[in-house]
């Protein structure tokens, strides 16, 4: 997911040095890319509600080797959109949603835990891909840091894709019976919880794509760029995990608003920042409340849906969150361009999570008062 979902970031340099192509067509790769991850989500999350996870993962990690494989030989920008929107909507959409559901099968109590954890790798590898293909750019160029990136998937990917298990069936019906019918209708749910998650994903997009080559512009230095991205990243770990927590304390939705909020009111100082030092010290403050963006969005999906088809809500929801993140990615882009300068990246990062607040306050609200009708 790293890979996927901003590890051409720092690709971008590069690749407009090589091709002669403008920024926003560069980030357009990754746009489509996470667009295939939109799609993708929705079709591997219908069929892991009915085909084991660990079929669909194996069918995913291959995919992804070979699209990295053929993107170290490409000459043309048709054929990155291409190799990059297969790559996302089978690979992205094989190892992220069907993934989630089925860790959350697993467990009665605890589960907001449990989905921070194992979101959290998510995390490292949007820190890990950015940091490593930098310095795989500047040593070996960037399409051998495609091969290796590929060699690198191929070892990894295909053993664990092997451990998926499902849970046994007695500890899936008693996880299924412990979490009651849920208050407001799928119906209702679905499209508030995906119109929220495309505000909050178009923001949190524009530093994983634009914080490299924003701390390049400002710094002026190369591969050093990518460190601050990855101990934002590292930092969103922690996040994960510390939202994973408190959702299991305050509720889902209280979470996702406390991490939504302190994404939000932090973006735009991004763009206030003018030296490598001062992107070390902001960028793990703001990464801590950005980890637990996604793990609110992922705990509440599962609390509000029914667990008979719940890897399939994930994947519907998760498409807007990664139509999001391609808007915000391509949006950074086009508005550099326009301006030669990140401020309106950032500041419509601000507006977009501004309104995924709203909407999630409203989700909230009317949770209390069908409770509070319930109680009466």
């Amino acid at each position: 997911m790293g890979t996927l979902v901003n590890g051409l970031s720092s690709f971008l340099v590069p690749l407009e040095t090589h091709f002669g192509w403008v920024r926003a067509e560069v980030s357009a790769i990754n746009s489509i890319g996470l667009v295939g991850i939109a799609l993708g989500g929705i079709v591997m999350g219908f069929l892991a509600d009915r085909i084991e996870t660990r079929t669909i993962c194996l069918v995913g990690a291959t995919t992804l080797v070979g699209v990295l494989m053929l993107a170290a030989r490409a000459s043309a920008l048709w054929q990155f959109y291409a190799l990059f929107f297969i790559g996302g909507a089978i690979g992205g959409g094989a190892l992220f949603a069907p993934v989630i559901a089925l860790v959350g099968g697993w467990f009665r109590t605890g589960a907001g835990l449990a989905i921070g954890i194992a979101s959290a790798g998510q995390g490292l590898g949007q820190g890990m891909v950015p940091f490593a293909s930098g310095h795989l750019i500047e040593a070996f160029g960037w399409q051998q840091a495609f091969t290796i990136l590929g060699i690198f998937m191929a070892v990894t990917l295909l053993p664990l894709s092997m451990l998926m298990r499902p849970p046994p069936k007695t500890a899936a019906a008693m996880a299924a019976a412990g979490e009651g019918a849920p208050l407001l209708s799928p119906w209702l749910v679905l499209p508030a919880l995906s119109i929220a998650v495309l505000g909050c994903c178009t923001g949190m997009a524009v530093p994983l794509m634009h914080l490299v080559p924003l701390i390049q512009g400002v710094s002026g230095v190369g591969a050093e760029a990518g460190g601050p991205l990855l101990l934002m990243l590292i930092a969103a770990i922690c996040g994960r995990v510390f939202f994973g927590k408190l959702a299991d304390m305050i509720g889902p939705i209280r979470a996702w608003m406390v991490a939504t909020a302190w994404q939000t009111a932090l973006m735009l100082g991004f763009v206030m920042i003018d030296s490598l030092t001062g992107f070390w010290w902001f960028a793990p403050i703001y990464g801590f409340g950005y980890g637990g963006v996604m793990t609110g969005v992922l705990v509440t999906v599962r609390e509000m849906t029914p667990a008979a088809y719940r890897a399939s809500a994930t994947g519907f929801v998760l498409a807007f969150g990664w139509m999001g993140h391609a808007l915000g990615g391509w949006q950074g882009g086009w508005f550099f361009d326009l301006t030669g300068a990140y401020f309106w990246t950032y500041a419509n990062a601000t507006i977009a999570g501004g309104i995924n607040l709203v909407i999630v306050a409203a989700i909230w609200m009317t949770l209390q008062n069908r409770r509070r009708a319930q109680a009466t």
